[in-house]
């Protein structure tokens, strides 16, 4: 090729060179002139938008530090005193305004983040804006922008600028009624947390659903410790520009051999530029429970604030993202409702943002309705009706509303955890984890071995979900939104997987509200992760499902790293060999395991490639472990009498 391509550079150059050869100037051969013949695309297209069913606006609203934030108002043709629904996000104001060319406005939204029923069905406005530093809003963009104050030293944040786009929108939109609701989807649920703070009077009701709340202990970016380190891209592509247009790129078509190869998520991070991202530096600074962390918890902030505005929050049973969240926000503020009539909880039987598609159906549980519909007519949009709507009727809504899973049955309940309407109680009850691969409410037996024993080995670390293990992501064929309800049947076969099962249930079993894992726990390195999973065991056969026979659903299932047993804000060797206690909670639940089932209980030391390697030898920071701290660990589930492991069932019983 490079014999060729100097062939055509002297054929090229030549007649140039002869020119001046010659005595002529190459600069003095003339333009070529062409007729006149010009663009048919006009300096400045107008589109008609005849037989649009709504007119949608683009404006920039100013913030009262002088930014302004794009904004996109879509008004029902022929509306009048019609309530306003605003959602503010990260991910593109346009987009989310713009799922299809059409002239119909339930099909531009119809997509993520838009309960388009609700919003068409209900006559309302819908209002979408880019948070600043995003997108076409100016400013500067800070991940999960903080309050002012310790971690914030503007005067700028979520909570201003919210009330300022909803005081120019009541201003604005002549075709409003003055009312408000703020409603969004994981970052966009967190931000209608925000506008809970210092609320504008036009903010009638806000309903987070899925929200970011408390990053460390248990939502996006760690889980009790261990950093989830498939959000890593999500870093990269939400920081690297303001419109996202650079892209992490995958080097391996297996997640497991990308993360591997790598050796650490600190290393991976170095290797594509994640460094020059303020917030990539900021969790490298703090792995632990800091106050970095402590001061943005929004459960804590909005535990410090009045209760002002109706809430309605919304929570995925099978959330693979912000798990903890939404059950967080209300065990904080519902002590603040005292008249039971400010504070709702929906939880579904959905992944993260289910409640605004398809619902019948997860991977391969199914549900026998559209639960996801059911909430969009039957809860959400009543709920909004009655605090924006002009003489709407109030809701029938119970404070929680919850889908029971097992049974596949909505429940409307007085408080959460509550096991029935009336009757019942939630009572804590240890199940065991035995000797023998043995689980029950029975407490283990003198004379049985004394503990369960299994080598973790970093090298092989057990992953998450069968390999090769996809990247996160939405779109065919990506199955990220189901890995929770995968068959655990690839990992109870493992070597490095201690297996506790009951016998055949022969009466239902129902769980309200968190299992807590109480693990006593010894190894042999001087740091280590434990895994617990929560699991309903399928009959071995199933009628009119037969792939469902013996299938292992997780019903909750949790990561705690070793070194934070005695304080999430300054981490510990843990000591060699010595049997030590490990107590904490795994997500909530709301299931029924029916007659014919059985429970079972798994527990690992690693789930890999989601959550970074812990080492199993105690270093400064896992994020900058070496190939030679990684090592192979014996790892020790204890159950004799005195020193039981089990796992605390919200067990739900008549009065």
């Amino acid at each position: 090729m490079k014999p060729f391509r100097s062939v055509r550079t002297a054929f090229f150059v030549a007649p140039a060179v002869l020119a001046l050869a010659a005595g002529g100037s190459a600069a003095q051969t003339p333009a070529p002139q062409y007729p006149a013949y010009p663009s048919e695309s006009p300096v400045r297209f107008e589109p008609t938008h005849h037989g649009f069913d709504h007119e949608r606006r683009d404006v920039m609203i100013p913030m009262r530090d002088g930014v302004k934030l794009h904004t996109v108002v879509l008004v029902p043709k022929g509306a009048k005193g019609a309530p306003m629904l605003l959602t503010r996000t990260p991910y593109d104001a346009t987009h989310l305004t713009s799922h299809r060319e059409s002239a119909h406005l339930s099909a531009v939204l119809d997509g993520y983040d838009n309960a388009v029923e609700t919003i068409v069905e209900g006559g309302y406005i819908r209002v979408v804006q880019d948070v600043r530093g995003k997108y076409g809003s100016e400013g500067d963009y800070v991940m999960n922008r903080p309050l002012s104050g310790p971690q914030n030293p503007t005067p700028v944040d979520h909570s201003t600028d919210t009330y300022d786009t909803i005081e120019w929108l009541v201003k604005n939109v002549p075709e409003s009624n003055g009312k408000v609701g703020i409603l969004g989807i994981s970052y966009d649920g967190f931000l209608p947390l925000m506008a809970l703070v210092n609320p504008h009077p036009a903010l009638k009701v806000s309903v987070p659903m899925n929200p970011m709340v408390d990053g460390w202990m248990g939502d996006d970016w760690f889980h009790y410790g261990a950093f989830r380190q498939q959000n890593l891209p999500y870093i990269y592509d939400q920081q690297a520009t303001r419109k996202n247009d650079s892209k992490w790129w995958m080097s391996h078509f297996d997640d497991y051999d990308m993360f591997m190869e790598a050796g650490s998520a600190g290393e991976l991070a170095r290797r594509r530029g994640l460094e020059q991202m303020g917030f990539w530096r900021k969790i490298l600074q703090h792995p632990a429970y800091d106050a970095f962390w402590r001061d943005q918890a929004v459960d804590r902030i909005l535990a410090a604030q009045p209760l002002k505005v109706p809430v309605m929050i919304v929570h995925s049973l099978w959330d693979q993202e912000d798990i903890y969240g939404a059950p967080a926000v209300w065990r904080a503020i519902k002590p603040k409702d005292t008249g039971n009539d400010k504070v709702f909880l929906v939880m579904g039987p959905w992944y993260h943002g289910q409640e605004i598609s398809e619902g019948s159906s997860l991977g391969a549980i199914r549900f026998g309705s559209d639960t996801a519909l059911t909430f969009r007519r039957e809860i959400l949009r009543p709920f909004l009706d009655q605090y924006l709507k002009d003489g709407a009727p109030k809701a029938d809504l119970p404070p929680v509303m919850a889908f029971e899973t097992g049974t596949n049955t909505w429940r409307r309940l007085p408080a959460w955890p509550a096991g029935c309407a009336s009757g019942c109680k939630v009572t804590p009850k240890p199940f065991y984890l035995s000797a023998g691969s043995k689980a029950g409410f029975s407490a283990p037996k003198s004379g049985e071995a004394s503990f369960t024993e299994w080598v973790s080995d970093p090298a092989k670390p057990v992953p998450f979900r069968a390999r090769p293990i996809q990247p996160v992501g939405y779109e065919a064929p990506l199955t990220w939104t189901r890995w929770l309800v995968d068959d655990q049947r690839e990992a109870s076969g493992r070597p490095d997987v201690a297996v506790f099962v009951s016998e055949v249930l022969t009466a239902p079993v129902k769980i309200s509200g968190q299992p807590v894992a109480n693990l006593i726990a010894s190894t042999s390195g001087t740091d280590s992760d434990w895994v617990v999973k929560l699991i309903d065991v399928w009959p071995d056969e199933v009628a009119g499902q037969p792939e469902m026979g013996g299938y292992q659903l997780a019903v909750a299932m949790d990561i705690f790293r070793g070194r934070y047993r005695e304080s999430f804000e300054t981490p510990g060797a843990l000591e060699a060999g010595k049997p030590l206690a490990y107590r904490f909670a795994l997500p909530t639940a709301n299931h029924v395991f029916k007659p014919g089932h059985r429970i079972m209980v798994q527990v690992q030391s690693s789930w890999f490639p989601l959550y970074d390697r812990n080492p199993q030898t105690f270093v400064p920071s896992i994020f900058w472990a070496k190939p030679e701290d990684f090592r192979k660990a014996t790892q020790r589930l204890h159950h004799a009498s005195g020193q039981a492991s089990y796992v605390e069932l919200p067990l739900v019983t008549t009065e």
